[in-house]
């Protein structure tokens, strides 16, 4: 069974009816919508560094903020969405800075839970820099907690990962959560 087919046995299983105006081609236009939401899973780490790794003699921590995402939650199927900040302490090498975007997006465009997507994100940093240490926050709002459930219009989720001496040098770890802002 294709994805446009299911939708449109979603759709008739609500009640509608896929022959008025406004449903009329809705199983094809979702089917593209989650294929593309869905995107990440047909994209490698490698694809998206495209060997985008360059030397550098910087030793200091490199603070990419305020990345934007958008997932869903695997759990209901609904949005949620957020900012992520990533940080690295360099060994002898560098990152291009949108690749932060780029692992950030391939992660995102998975069905997810949060836990799982900021530790992904992390590990995937420190895979392709082989950096001596990678933090990730994630601040982000939940629709299946805003639109459904508890219905809690304000609430949003922050978590952390640490690898390497962001988990083992307390002092360092302190210096990345303090230029790291709430991001709601």
């Amino acid at each position: 069974m294709s994805m446009q087919q299911s939708y449109e046995k979603i759709l008739t299983a609500v009640g509608e009816d896929l022959q008025r105006p406004g449903l009329k081609d809705t199983p094809v236009r979702a089917a593209r919508a989650f294929s593309y939401l869905t995107s990440g899973y047909n994209q490698t780490l490698e694809e998206v560094t495209n060997n985008a790794v360059f030397p550098s003699e910087n030793r200091e921590m490199v603070l990419v903020k305020n990345i934007e995402f958008y997932s869903l939650c695997e759990h209901h199927l609904l949005p949620f969405y957020g900012r992520v900040h990533i940080a690295y302490l360099p060994e002898g090498q560098v990152l291009g800075l949108s690749k932060f975007a780029r692992i950030t997006e391939m992660f995102a465009r998975r069905l997810q839970i949060q836990e799982n997507l900021t530790q992904q994100i992390a590990e995937a940093v420190a895979s392709v820099t082989h950096a001596r240490g990678v933090a990730v926050v994630i601040d982000s709002a939940h629709m299946c907690m805003m639109m459904r459930g508890v219905g809690k219009q304000n609430s949003t989720t922050r978590t952390v990962s640490f690898v390497g001496q962001f988990k083992t040098d307390e002092e360092v770890r302190r210096e990345f959560l303090r230029v790291v802002p709430e991001s709601y």
